[in-house]
């Protein structure tokens, strides 16, 4: 995956298959009309691991490795995760904000000596909702709300994911600056539906 790219916007639709202990990810192309167009990525995050760890393939063939996020700590709710791609080189980092997600979940996205941004909630009312539905006892029913995340520094839009009702999580990624590394966004966006309970 290429991250030089034109000044334009960039869209891509995630969509997640279901299995029982491992987390799966689509990562589409969204085309001008709003259908997929080509797998730019396919990633795999294990459920239940004490060190967290996703991977991104070229496609479902898992051939070929285009970049990992792996967190630093083990079993840490604001742990720091590491993008790099398939050569082991930084590509950039993203955490959790634990305190300030306590009510509205927020992020920390960093490129360094490029792009930094925080992303949050757009809606506080649907993340109180998210929230009080979490602690009740529905394992077996997801939140079918939609929620949507700005990633911004300062008033600068950086990037924006916005989930689709649904039954299966399919969400949009939106990224608007043209120095983020689409590999750093991508990494974020899966981490807003694998890691958003942590």
């Amino acid at each position: 995956m290429d991250s030089a790219r034109p000044q334009k916007n960039e869209r891509f639709t995630i969509r997640q298959k279901t299995t029982l202990m491992i987390n799966r990810y689509v990562v589409t192309e969204t085309l001008p009309d709003g259908t997929d167009g080509k797998v730019v990525a396919f990633a795999e995050q294990k459920r239940m691991a004490l060190k967290e760890q996703m991977t991104f393939y070229t496609d479902e063939s898992k051939d070929r490795v285009l970049f990992t996020a792996k967190a630093r700590q083990v079993l840490d709710v604001s742990a720091l995760y590491d993008v790099r791609d398939a050569m082991d080189n930084p590509v950039g980092t993203f955490r959790k904000k634990f305190a300030a997600s306590l009510v509205r979940s927020t992020w920390e996205l960093d490129q360094p000596g490029s792009v930094s941004a925080v992303g949050r909630e757009r809606n506080p009312v649907v993340a109180v909702l998210r929230r009080v539905w979490e602690l009740l006892p529905l394992d077996l029913v997801p939140f079918v709300w939609p929620y949507h995340f700005d990633f911004t520094n300062g008033d600068k839009p950086v990037m924006k994911v916005d989930k689709k009702i649904g039954l299966r999580d399919r969400y949009l990624l939106d990224v608007a600056s043209p120095d983020l590394d689409l590999r750093l966004a991508i990494a974020q966006a899966v981490a807003l539906d694998a890691l958003q309970s942590r």
